[in-house]
């Protein structure tokens, strides 16, 4: 027999009216009907061509062929019970490998995750550097960062955000005009730098004016580094924490991004 074709519903059902020697008895367990559970029996004893219970005058009893399978079925049992603790270890670890832009790893991502690793010594963090083409699979990862309009066909939280912000230097800086991929426009541009945290770097040191996402800036804005000129622009794009829905749905990423978002 095929092991994609084994009859797991029936073995189960064997199992548990073999415990019980009682058809009802089983049916409670397995929150079906005692005509259910006759179903699956009768189903199971077509599939592997024997008897597996016979009524007597005492009542219901296992035949010699369904008590030769006993042994081996509830060991199976017990091992794919196994199988699945094992699968579902990773829910309650506290590694997390997470992907992000290097920029917004150094200027947003590592601030906040040492605030939550502050509230739980046992937090573990993996950090890759990744552009906008993620492999969860071949690099492992529970959460990624990406730069976009949505999640695509990931699952996905918008970070909040108001957007993007030109910036200078506090105290004013050159006038040229920083530019990174990515950024709003390229008229003007007299400084080319490789991302937005390197644009922010560049306005902090004098070099001009960068439009960088408000998200990147905030800190820098704060300590007092750069000003903000002007008022924030909306921006159809921004930044998404997204994941394949099975590594969504884990318990330890689910908390991740509530606390990114927090």
């Amino acid at each position: 027999m095929k092991r994609t074709h084994l009859p797991l519903n029936g073995l189960r059902v064997l199992d548990a009216a073999a415990r019980h020697l009682s058809f009802t008895r089983a049916a409670d367990e397995l929150a079906v009907t005692p005509a259910a559970v006759g179903q699956q029996i009768r189903a199971l004893e077509d599939t592997l061509g024997v008897v597996l219970f016979r009524r007597t005058t005492k009542g219901l009893e296992l035949t010699p062929e369904g008590e030769a399978g006993l042994g081996p079925l509830r060991q199976g049992f017990l091992e794919f019970e196994e199988a699945v603790r094992a699968m579902q270890a990773g829910q309650s670890s506290k590694s997390l490998t997470i992907a992000a832009p290097r920029d917004v790893t150094e200027k947003w991502l590592l601030p906040r995750l040492a605030a939550i690793a502050a509230g739980d010594a046992e937090l573990r963090f993996a950090l890759v550097a990744a552009d906008d083409n993620v492999d969860f699979t071949e690099a492992n990862l529970d959460l990624a960062i990406r730069w976009g309009e949505g999640p695509g066909a990931l699952e996905g939280e918008a970070i909040e955000s108001e957007g993007l912000v030109t910036v200078e230097r506090a105290g004013g800086g050159a006038a040229a005009v920083i530019h990174w991929p990515g950024a709003p426009g390229e008229g003007g541009a007299q400084v080319r730098v490789g991302d937005a945290g390197l644009a922010i770097d560049a306005a902090a040191a004098g070099l001009g004016r960068a439009t960088v996402p408000e998200l990147l800036a905030t800190r820098d804005v704060a300590a007092g580094r750069l000003v903000v000129v002007g008022e924030a622009m909306p921006s159809r794009l921004g930044y998404w924490l997204i994941a394949p829905t099975p590594q969504w749905r884990q318990r330890k990423v689910q908390a991740l991004v509530e606390a990114l978002g927090g």
